[in-house]
């Protein structure tokens, strides 16, 4: 028999699992999946443990030294023709500024300046985006002591054009 699964608005949601109610007025709380197909870069360990030992464990825009927060963020995407799996097209950044990067809130030109997107610059919200995004603008890059791991400026370059079209 065919169940009819209406998302009830009596019944109560606990741990942020959805309930469903029956026609006869049970719950039934129901959970779904589905296998995917995904491919998995082989690079990509040694190009995070390359990166993330260049930036001394500390994000390169926070300074936050908890490796478990840390990422190798691209600056050229992996699938781009420029997009080598090497430390001057990484940057270590913490989970938040990686997130911020890949969306383009935060650019970073070829000088190693960090910008926030004019839009982020002018809202107001919490602690977090003061503190964590906006008192970082016109700030600068924390970058490698070792001058031939430092980000490679034409690949910032590139990077920071997208991120001024996206403004």
């Amino acid at each position: 028999r065919e169940l009819n699964l209406k998302p009830s608005r009596r019944a109560k949601c606990t741990l942020n699992k959805p309930i469903f109610c029956l026609d006869n007025g049970e719950t039934l709380r129901v959970r779904k999946y589905v296998a995917a197909y995904t491919l998995r870069r082989l690079h990509q360990t040694a190009f995070r443990e390359n990166v993330i030992t260049a930036y001394d464990s500390s994000c390169s825009i926070c300074r936050l030294k908890h490796r478990e927060l840390l990422d190798a963020a691209h600056i050229i995407p992996d699938t781009h023709p420029m997009g080598d799996p090497i430390v001057i097209n990484g940057l270590c950044l913490c989970k938040i500024h990686h997130a911020a990067f890949d969306q383009n809130i935060v650019g970073i030109d070829p000088d190693y300046t960090i910008h926030i997107r004019s839009d982020v610059l002018e809202e107001t919200d919490g602690p977090m985006l003061l503190h964590g995004l906006q008192e970082l603008h016109n700030g600068k890059l924390i970058v490698p002591h070792k001058i031939q791991d430092r980000p490679d400026r034409e690949r910032l370059e590139v990077r920071y054009h997208e991120f001024l079209e996206i403004r």
